[in-house]
C-alpha cells in the first residue's frame, strides 16, 4: 500500500512539473508569434497607415527586391499623374501587342481609351496594357521609366528603381517594402486609382472589342472594408500582393514581397492593425488656440487658430507618448494681417517631430491712431 501511495506521489509532481513546463512552453510560443513580423512567411512587409505613413509592422522593410506586377501601382499613378484626358482613345502601338505574361489580348490597331487600359491593368494585370500606356504617356519604354521613377523620388521611394511599367523580372528593377507602401498610400489616395483598383470586375473596349476583365485581389470579397491594391508574381519575385483597407476613419496599406500565402497573411496583418490601433483625433480641423496680446491695436488682442487637422494611429497606451508645442510669441504689436502667419504648432511622438501646421491669426487689427488712442485712455481713466 505504502509502495502505491509513493508511486501515486511522484507521478502527481512529474505531472506537476509537465504542466508547469507545459505552459511556459505555451506562453513562450505565444508570446513570440504575437509579433506581426512572426506573421509573415514572406522575404519582406510592412504595414503602415497611409494618411500619417506611420510603420505599424514590417519586416526586412528596407531590403531591395523585386516586385513583379505590384510594380503597376507607379505605372497606373504615373498615368493618372501625366494624362489630361483619360478618356482619349488611343490607337495601339504594335509593341503592345503579344507582350509577355498575363494579357488583356490588345489586338494591332484597336482603338480603346486610356482609362479602360487602366482598368484593364490593374484588374487583371494587362503586361499589354502596360506597355500601350507607357508608349502612349512616355513615348518609350524608357521614357516612360524615368517618369516612374522620377515620381518615386518625389514621393520618398529612394530605394526603388523601374525599367518598365509592367514588373516583368530584370535585375535593375526593384523596391523596398516600405518605398512600395509609400507610392500605394498616395495612390490609394487619389480618387480615380481608388476607384479602379476597388472595382470587382469591368467591361472594357469598344464594338468588337469589348472584353470583361475581373479583379485578381481576393480581398476584395473576403476582407471586410478592402478597396484593392494589386497582386503579382513572376518566378524570381514570387507572389506579391500590396493590399488596402478602410475602417472607423483609418486607412491600412500592407505590402508582403515574396509571400507564397499572400492573401491569407496579409489578411491577418490588417485585422490586427486594425484591433491594436485607433485613429486619435491630435488636432482637429479649424482649431481655435488662444488670443494672444496686440499692442498699440485698435484692439488689445487677437484670436488664433490652426487649419489643418492631425490623426494619428496609436495603441490605447500610446497616447502618452504624444506631445504638441506652440510656438508662438508672448505679444504682437499692431499691425496684424487676418490669415497672418504667427507661430507654429508642432506635434511629437516620442520626441520624433511627426506633423507641423502653421498658427494664423484669426482677424485684421489696425494700428491705433492718436484720437482713437486719446479716446480710449479716457475710457480706462
Amino acid at each position: 500500500m505504502a509502495f502505491f501511495k509513493r508511486i501515486s506521489k511522484i507521478f502527481l509532481i512529474c505531472l506537476t512539473c509537465f504542466l508547469i513546463v507545459n505552459s511556459i512552453s505555451v506562453s513562450y510560443i505565444v508570446q513570440k508569434y504575437s509579433y506581426a513580423d512572426a506573421l509573415c512567411s514572406g522575404k519582406s512587409m510592412l504595414v503602415m497607415e497611409s494618411n500619417s505613413k506611420r510603420v505599424l509592422y514590417s519586416k526586412n522593410m528596407n531590403v531591395k527586391l523585386p516586385m513583379a506586377s505590384t510594380t503597376k501601382v507607379i505605372t497606373a499613378l504615373t498615368v493618372i499623374i501625366n494624362c489630361t484626358n483619360l478618356n482619349e482613345i488611343i490607337r495601339i502601338n504594335d509593341k503592345a501587342v503579344g507582350v509577355e505574361g498575363s494579357s488583356i489580348y490588345l489586338k494591332r490597331g484597336e482603338n480603346i481609351s486610356v482609362i479602360d487600359l487602366l482598368y484593364g491593368l490593374m484588374l487583371s494585370s494587362g503586361n499589354d496594357s502596360a506597355t500601350a500606356l507607357a508608349y502612349h504617356v512616355g513615348g518609350s519604354i524608357e521614357g516612360f521609366a524615368s517618369l516612374m521613377n522620377n515620381l518615386a523620388e518625389k514621393l520618398g521611394a529612394v530605394n526603388s528603381h523601374f525599367v518598365n511599367p509592367h514588373g516583368l523580372d530584370n535585375p535593375e528593377h526593384y523596391t523596398t517594402a516600405y518605398d512600395l507602401a509609400l507610392i500605394s498610400s498616395y495612390a490609394i489616395n487619389n480618387d480615380t486609382f481608388r476607384e479602379i483598383v476597388s472595382t470587382r470586375q469591368k467591361r472594357i473596349g469598344e464594338g468588337d472589342n469589348i472584353r470583361l476583365v475581373v479583379n485578381k485581389n481576393k480581398l476584395l470579397k473576403s476582407l471586410d472594408g478592402a478597396i484593392g491594391i494589386k497582386t503579382g508574381f513572376t518566378k524570381r519575385a514570387g507572389r506579391c500582393l500590396v493590399s488596402a483597407a478602410e475602417r472607423n476613419g483609418m486607412r491600412i496599406v500592407c505590402v508582403v514581397l515574396c509571400c507564397g500565402p499572400m492573401f491569407e497573411e496579409s489578411a491577418v496583418l490588417i485585422n490586427k492593425a486594425f484591433l491594436e490601433f485607433q485613429n486619435y483625433e491630435v488636432l482637429p480641423p479649424y482649431q481655435y488656440i488662444t488670443t494672444i496680446p496686440v499692442e498699440n491695436g485698435q484692439k488689445d488682442e487677437v484670436y488664433v487658430y490652426s487649419v489643418k487637422s492631425f490623426n494619428y494611429p496609436i495603441k490605447d497606451e500610446e497616447n502618452i507618448n504624444i506631445n504638441v508645442i506652440y510656438d508662438m510669441p508672448n505679444k504682437l504689436i499692431a499691425p496684424v494681417e487676418k490669415n497672418e502667419i504667427i507661430g507654429e504648432i508642432k506635434v511629437f511622438y516620442e520626441n520624433h517631430l511627426i506633423f507641423s501646421e502653421k498658427i494664423y491669426s484669426m482677424e485684421e487689427i489696425n494700428t491705433i491712431n492718436i484720437l482713437s488712442g486719446f479716446e480710449k485712455i479716457v475710457k480706462k481713466w
